[in-house]
């Protein structure tokens, strides 16, 4: 056998089982930081969780509080004066509303599009319900009569789209918790 076939054999002995040795400790290695990646990331999520979840739960919150202050009646409660026209009790109540509205509107971060969705529904029934009512109402009338009109017509309704957007909130509320 020549020497160099010899010399090639000593090299494929030597060769063989260190490649055996590295391709095992690669395998091994990979694994552990596959692991500890997925660790780390689930770490991550957790945090996040930990700290998103006050957040949404605080949004759900506040949206359940400016759904309850656009009803008709609290919102009657809050604006009404016995001095008011009609039109000043209209304007006001509108008013009401989107400023209601627009303090909760960064709210919408924090929940589904589809709750959001139903959020603005709720709030342009709202706004519309009110100018439709008050379109039957003389605006220099006494603002009793308006609230009055609001309150009859409130009443032969089933469901409001407020009542709906309570309970879309609570249903995804329950959800995450």
């Amino acid at each position: 056998m020549p020497a160099w076939l010899s010399f090639i054999l000593e090299i494929f002995k030597l060769a063989i089982p260190a490649l055996l040795v590295f391709l095992t400790a690669y395998y091994i290695l990979k694994t552990y930081l596959d692991k500890q990646l997925q660790l780390k990331s689930a770490e991550i999520r957790q945090s996040q969780a930990q700290t998103t979840l006050p957040l949404r739960l605080q949004a759900y919150e506040r949206l359940s509080l400016f759904c309850e202050r656009i009803t008709l009646p609290n919102l009657l409660l809050r604006v009404r004066r016995d001095n008011m026209t009609s039109g000043e009790l209209r304007l006001a109540l509108l008013l009401a509303i989107q400023q209601e509205y627009e303090h909760n509107i960064t709210q919408q971060v924090y929940v589904s599009g589809q709750l959001w969705e139903i959020i603005k529904i709720a709030r342009d029934e709202s706004v519309n319900f009110v100018a439709l009512v008050a379109e039957k109402i003389d605006a220099r009338s006494n603002s009793k009569e308006l609230a009055q009109a609001l309150i009859h017509f409130l009443n032969q309704r089933e469901a409001t789209a407020v009542e709906k957007a309570l309970l879309a909130i609570k249903k995804e509320a329950s959800t995450i918790l």
